[in-house]
C-alpha cells in the first residue's frame, strides 16, 4: 500500500516537492526556534557551572526616610569577610563625577556613560573575570596611576590592548590591562578600574565601597544572603540591597523563553499553511485521477483500499516534509550555535514531535480527499476518460 501511495508522488514530483516544502518550512522554523533556545540555555548553564551561582552582591539602597542613597561603612568588607561560609570578598567604589577619556582634547560631557571605580585586588578572582590583554592590578601598580578597562569601555575608547594612556581627572593613567566581558558583573564592562590607593591619592576617592562582591559556599548561599545586609551595615540594614547575579541571568532566560513561545506560534501558523497545501494537493490529485480510481474499482479494489491508498499518499507527502524540516531546522541550529560559540542542542522530543505533528496534519489533510476518492463509483469515474 505504501508503494502504491508513493506512485502518485513519483508521477508528479514537482507538485509533491512544493507541497512538502510548505510542511518543511513550518517544521524547520519550530525546530530551529526550540534548538536555538535550548542551545542558549545550555550555554547559560555552562557559564553558570564555570562561574558559579554562589556570588552575592551588596550595595547601598535608597533610604525610605530621606530618599537619599545610603553609604556602606568603611568596615563593611572586613565585617562581611568574617561570615563563616564566605570564601572570598572584594569591593569596588565608584569615584563620583570622574570620567575617562581617550584624549585631553575631548569635551567633558562626552564620557560615553563610562565610570571610574576603585577596585580591590581580589575583585578579579571574586567575580570570575578574565583578562583579554595585559595584567590585573597588583601590589606594585595599585598605588600608581594605572588602570584596567572593562570590555565595553575599551571598545568605546578604541583601545584593543595594554600599553596606551587614558585621561582621567586631569592626568594620564597607563592602561595595564583590558577585561573580557564579565558575565556575572556586567556593570564592570563600562568601568575604568584603578587601584584603591591610587583612587584615594589621585582622584579624591572617599574610600567608601559602592558594591561588595561576596563568594560563599554553595550550600549556604541563601543563609549568607539573609544576613548580608545586616552585616554590611548593622545601623541601617534596610537601606542595603542584596542581589544574586545568577538570578538575573536566569530571569533573562525566562524572558527569552516567552519570546521563544511567540516564535513557536509563528512556526505553527507556517505548519498550518503547509497542511492546507497538502490538502489542496490531495484534492486536486483526486480530481485528476478519477479514471485511475475507476479502473482500480473495476478491477476489484474496495472502497477501503482506495481510501487507504490516498491516505497513505498524504502521509508520505507530510512525512517527507517533516523529515526535511527536522533536517533543515537542525542544520540551522547547529550553524547558529557554532557561530555564537554555544553547544548545539536539539531536544529529541522536538524532532520526534515535529515528525509526529506532520503525520497528524497529513492524516487530517488527506482524510477528506481519501474519503471522496473512495466514494466514486467505477462507472462515474471511468466516464471522465
Amino acid at each position: 500500500m505504501l508503494r502504491v501511495g508513493a506512485t502518485g508522488l513519483r508521477t508528479r514530483p514537482l507538485r509533491a516537492w512544493l507541497s512538502a516544502l510548505g510542511i518543511a518550512i513550518g517544521i524547520a522554523a519550530m525546530i530551529a526556534v526550540v534548538g536555538i533556545s535550548s542551545s542558549s540555555r545550555a550555554e547559560l548553564d555552562r557559564q553558570l557551572a564555570a562561574l558559579g551561582t554562589n556570588l552575592l552582591t551588596v550595595s547601598p539602597g535608597t533610604s525610605m526616610m530621606s530618599g537619599e542613597v545610603g553609604v556602606l561603612p568603611y568596615e563593611a568588607v572586613s565585617m562581611i569577610g568574617r561570615i563563616a561560609p564566605v570564601t572570598q570578598v572584594a569591593a569596588v567604589g565608584q569615584v563620583p563625577e570622574t570620567n575617562v577619556y581617550r584624549s585631553d582634547r575631548i569635551p567633558e560631557g562626552q564620557s560615553g556613560g563610562m565610570t571610574v571605580c576603585a577596585a580591590e585586588l581580589a575583585m578579579l578572582e571574586t567575580v570570575g573575570a578574565e583578562l583579554a590583554d595585559g595584567v590585573w592590578l597588583n601590589e606594585a601598580t595599585s598605588g600608581y596611576p594605572a588602570v584596567v578597562l572593562g570590555a565595553s569601555a575599551a571598545e568605546q575608547l578604541g583601545i584593543t590592548g595594554a600599553g596606551v594612556d587614558v585621561y582621567i581627572a586631569g592626568q594620564w593613567f597607563s592602561v595595564v590591562g583590558v577585561l573580557e566581558p564579565v558575565v556575572l558583573a556586567p556593570e564592570l564592562d563600562l568601568a575604568a578600574l584603578v587601584g584603591w590607593e591610587a583612587a584615594e591619592a589621585y582622584l579624591g576617592f572617599d574610600g567608601h565601597a559602592t558594591t561588595v562582591y561576596t563568594r560563599t559556599e554553595d550550600e549556604y548561599v541563601l543563609d549568607v544572603a539573609g544576613v548580608l545586609a545586616a552585616t554590611a551595615d548593622p545601623s541601617a540594614p534596610d537601606e542595603m540591597s542584596v542581589s544574586r547575579p545568577s538570578d538575573a541571568l536566569e530571569a533573562q532566560q525566562a524572558v527569552d523563553s516567552a519570546f521563544t513561545g511567540m516564535l513557536l506560534g509563528l512556526g505553527a501558523v507556517a505548519l498550518l499553511v503547509g497542511g492546507v497545501g497538502v490538502a489542496n494537493t490531495m484534492v486536486i490529485s483526486v480530481l485528476e485521477r478519477r479514471s485511475e480510481i475507476g479502473l482500480r474499482r473495476s478491477l476489484g479494489a474496495t472502497r477501503g483500499q482506495v481510501r487507504v491508498q490516498f491516505l497513505a499518499e498524504s502521509l508520505l507527502l507530510s512525512a517527507l516534509g517533516g523529515l526535511g524540516g527536522v533536517l533543515i531546522g537542525t542544520v540551522v541550529t547547529v550553524g547558529y550555535a557554532s557561530s555564537q560559540g554555544w553547544p548545539a542542542v536539539v531536544p529529541y522530543w522536538a524532532s520526534v514531535g515535529g515528525v509526529g505533528a506532520t503525520l497528524f496534519i497529513g492524516a487530517v489533510a488527506g482524510l477528506y480527499p481519501a474519503i471522496r476518492a473512495s466514494r466514486l463509483s467505477p462507472t462515474e469515474a471511468l466516464a471522465t476518460q
